[in-house]
């Protein structure tokens, strides 16, 4: 068997129409309008040899032994929880779909609160098929996790074209022949109806083994149990049904049923029935004498039944084609199957940190960069900065305001259900919140990472457990170092280069001789912002070379000494005046790596100077940029430059102008989507081979 999808309907139902229950009907009939039913397979106790003693769970082992050598994707379970912790040990790896039929707390496996905060945890999708169900499944549940849930209601067809003028006066009573399901009433309500109204007739469908109600059969025929289509024309004859249960329905077929056949059903006000309100007259009290006024009312005035019964049928909603498609998307989202998105309007969910807190001072970022690109690329994109939420959510019972963000994430998505979410250096996603979203609704995760991870720089060990955090639930990683250069490997990861952006990187000093002439500015920490004391950067050294070496050059090194980082605008007026930049990151050069400082520098018209060993110069070419060995060749062609000035601004116009072709946001940011979603890639990335 090939079939990936199994179906375990409950011990004793069955296909068979002569044996079909409530459940069974259910399935074989929104399985007739499913894109799966090729790939399903339903198992019935059937299919095993029967056992007398502990029948569930022989049935459910027969099962496991069967198909233990299958490979099985979905297994959906009905009505039956006791079956999900088994059917989890044998199958390590399928989803679980479990359907409630009936109130949670009356079946084994879900009774008490703890039993179903664990089915919460192992099924990917829990389905009631009322809301009633659903409230009993959760009360006293102190789980958060509630959205891999859903409520599909029972469905039938509406059959068109019925005559009412053909329809006989019958009333129909479908269902179980006791008490709980007011059959006592009902066969009251017949003896009586009848004295006045002899030639309407009652007529009660179904069984019940340990009977206790006989009725005269002159006034209640009893017809006994019949298939479910012999039911929907007993409907489709009749007046009027009959579904006065006493105890709590979780939703009752009776009302859709009948509603989709024109026949005016009459429900009690209990348990999951009161859900067909808009296609039944709802009792106010369930007696005899109430059921009795509703019918002098509605016999004596064949203008207002047939209005009643128009009325039903035109507000009757519960169409099984409709059912199949929501239980088909269940199955859709947990197969990612047919993966389809719109390619020119994608909904991004893009987590970083936009350092609202800090009042626009570290404006000019990266994210801000991808963002801009994300929308340029006519994307629609919802942001979340983590840094800012969990700094204004601190509390003493979250003192890191962890617990308030990850919250937020999962109402934000329920809200905005994203195609994508795009992470940056999101460390305070907690994994139980991605595998929380991974079950509301397949979705991409792909993270991008700009710190250095090279393993004689700085934080090494920190940054690699960073961007390994997640590794296991990211379906794509994105670097500003080359992942083959690293001494360690990271799933589907791909080189990103540093993005300028056209509103952001606005100067072109190139463009004329400036005041200045070199330029270089570091922090000792963005978020700190100001110098600190004892605090010491390995490119220091470098910079003193520098001081010694270089030759009548007007520069100026922020961030070092005593001379303060520069933030926003009046780092970008500062940089209006300098000629050149210089591109010195933390940490040994390692292939393609770079922080944003080359944006900074290349992309708003100053010449460039890049160590050779960053390898930059296989992608940006050397008539964009200078490339340096060392400090000693780095003050030689400092000093070349400055006394050269035509031969500079042309280098410098040359990388203004590629960069901001090729390693713009709007091709950067685009360039994370179509490999994330494996899209046609609708530029040309030519740093990916």
């Amino acid at each position: 068997m090939n079939n990936d999808i199994f179906i375990i309907l409950p011990y004793k139902e069955s296909l068979d129409p002569k044996k079909a229950g409530a459940v069974s009907i259910y399935v074989k009939d929104s399985l007739k309008y499913s894109k799966f039913k090729e790939r399903i397979s339903i198992i019935s106790s059937d299919d095993f040899s029967n056992s007398k003693l502990f029948r569930n769970k022989t049935y459910i082992n027969k099962f496991c032994k069967k198909y233990k050598n299958n490979k099985i994707s979905i297994i959906e379970i009905h009505n039956r929880p006791e079956y999900v912790l088994i059917l989890k040990k044998n199958f390590p790896h399928s989803k679980i779909i479990l359907t409630y039929h009936n109130d949670p707390q009356n079946l084994r496996g879900s009774i008490n609160s703890e039993e179903r905060e664990k089915l919460l945890e192992i099924c990917t999708e829990i389905v009631f098929i009322s809301n009633w169900i659903k409230k009993r499944f959760f009360e006293n549940v102190k789980s958060n996790i509630n959205n891999n849930n859903r409520i599909i209601y029972h469905g039938t067809t509406k059959k068109k074209n019925i005559k009412q003028s053909k329809k006989k006066k019958q009333i129909l009573f479908v269902g179980k022949l006791n008490e709980n399901k007011g059959y006592d009433i009902f066969v009251s309500v017949a003896e009586k109806f009848k004295k006045k109204n002899p030639e309407w007739q009652f007529i009660a469908i179904g069984n019940e083994s340990r009977k206790k109600i006989f009725p005269d059969k002159n006034i209640v025929n009893e017809i006994g149990y019949k298939s479910n289509k012999e039911v929907l024309t007993y409907y489709e004859k009749s007046e009027i049904a009959i579904g006065n249960s006493k105890w709590d329905e979780p939703l009752g077929r009776i009302a859709i049923e009948a509603s989709s056949r024109k026949c005016c059903p009459i429900i009690s006000n209990v348990g999951g029935l009161i859900e067909s309100k808009d296609i039944a007259i709802v009792l106010k009290e369930n007696k005899v004498s109430n059921i009795i006024k509703i019918l002098n009312k509605i016999t004596k005035d064949k203008k207002y039944l047939r209005k009643l019964q128009s009325n039903f049928f035109d507000k009757h909603n519960f169409n099984i084609r409709s059912i199949s498609k929501s239980i088909d998307e269940i199955r859709d989202k947990i197969l990612f199957e047919n993966f389809s998105i719109d390619q020119s309007r994608i909904k991004i969910l893009h987590i970083t940190n936009f350092n609202e807190r800090f009042d626009g001072r570290l404006h000019y970022n990266t994210s801000k960069r991808l963002n801009n690109g994300f929308i340029r690329n006519g994307h629609n994109v919802l942001t979340m900065s983590d840094r800012d939420i969990t700094y204004y959510n601190k509390s003493i019972i979250d003192p890191q305001g962890v617990k308030k963000f990850n919250n937020k994430v999962v109402k934000t998505f329920l809200n905005f259900k994203p195609d994508i979410i795009v992470l940056g250096h999101a460390d305070t996603l907690l994994k139980e919140t991605v595998i929380e979203l991974k079950k509301i609704k397949r979705i991409k995760i792909c993270q991008w990472f700009l710190d250095p991870l090279i393993k004689t720089g700085p934080d090494f060990i920190k940054n690699k457990k960073r961007i390994k955090n997640l590794e296991n639930y990211i379906d794509a990683t994105f670097l500003t170092t080359d992942p083959k250069s690293l001494n360690f490997q990271i799933k589907n990861s791909f080189f990103l280069p540093n993005p300028s952006d056209i509103s952001f990187e606005y100067l072109d000093n190139s463009k004329d001789k400036r005041k200045n002439d070199l330029f270089f500015a570091m922090s000792h920490g963005v978020h700190r912002g100001k110098l600190k004391k004892g605090k010491y950067d390995d490119r220091e050294k470098i910079l003193k070379e520098l001081e010694k070496k270089l030759d009548r050059v007007n520069f100026d090194f922020y961030g070092y000494k005593s001379k303060e980082p520069l933030w926003a605008d009046n780092f970008l007026s500062t940089l209006s005046n300098y000629d050149m930049g210089l591109n010195l990151s933390r940490g040994r050069p390692i292939r393609f790596y770079s922080s944003d400082r080359i944006v900074q520098i290349i992309a708003n018209g100053l010449l460039c100077f890049i160590n050779e060993n960053t390898e930059l110069n296989k992608l940006i070419p050397k008539n964009c940029a200078i490339y340096y060995k060392n400090t000693n060749d780095l003050v030689k062609k400092i000093n070349f430059y400055k006394k050269n000035t035509f031969e500079m601004k042309k280098i410098a116009k040359n990388g203004k102008k590629f960069y901001n072709k090729h390693f713009n946001s709007t091709i950067v940011s685009q360039y994370i989507l179509d490999q994330t979603l494996n899209l046609k890639n609708k530029f040309n990335y030519f740093w990916y081979k």
